[in-house]
């Protein structure tokens, strides 16, 4: 294997969190309620269909029209990254660190791949962002997970083919992405709700550089 692509929430840091503490809030402006429970749905997904199973999980489909519901997502996202500014180095995931120090003395390059547009941001506020040769503009896709269209293109800004890399995931769509054009998955985290990786591990210190290049 010669290169790693890499989603965000869930497994470089936990920005999880901030996502269901300002979709709920969204949630109830609109008089609809959503659990942890229900959010596991969210994750791995774009803003536009996130914000469309909420309403459809409301029975609230057909009351918003397409310029309402755009207008809802940024209010989320405005909200969304107001709470990232409390983000620090301190909130990135167990062994994300000295993983990718270890990529990098390995000359492994790294990409993410995550439907987050904020991911820039909370890379630079993980002061992460240096590790990384690449980050795929979610803007540019036409699909979103499960879809395999990023990871594709993440394998493309290391000039390698799906094969050749590894994807590392916490969400089942994202999972699905990953096999769906040929990389070796990895489920992070939550591993009892994934399925069809290749492997499952709690977190990154379970995994050594030169153990995934010989895969």
């Amino acid at each position: 294997m010669k290169g790693f692509a890499f989603d965000l929430d869930g497994v470089l840091a936990d920005t999880a969190k901030y996502h269901y503490i300002a979709w709920k809030q969204l949630a109830e402006e609109i008089t609809i309620s959503i659990d942890e429970t229900f959010n596991e749905q969210l994750k791995g997904i774009s803003r536009q269909e996130s914000l469309e199973r909420i309403v459809t999980h409301g029975g609230k489909r057909n009351v918003f029209s397409v310029d309402e519901l755009s207008k809802m997502a940024e209010k989320k996202n405005q909200h969304y990254v107001e709470l990232l500014e409390e983000l620090t180095p301190q909130d990135t995931l167990p062994g994300v660190k000295a993983f990718l120090e270890e990529a990098q003395k390995y000359n492994i390059p790294c990409t993410v791949a995550s439907a987050s547009q904020n991911a820039p941001f909370i890379l630079d506020k993980l002061a992460l962002i240096d590790y990384f040769v690449g980050i795929v503009d979610p803007k540019t896709l036409i699909k979103g997970k499960p879809d395999p269209e990023i990871f594709v293109k993440a394998a493309q800004l290391m000039n390698l083919e799906p094969k050749e890399v590894i994807g590392f995931e916490d969400a089942q769509a994202g999972i699905d992405g990953i096999k769906a054009c040929g990389m070796y998955a990895i489920g992070v985290g939550n591993t009892e709700q994934l399925s069809g990786t290749d492997q499952l591990v709690d977190d990154l210190r379970e995994l050594t550089i030169q153990e995934l290049i010989h895969i």
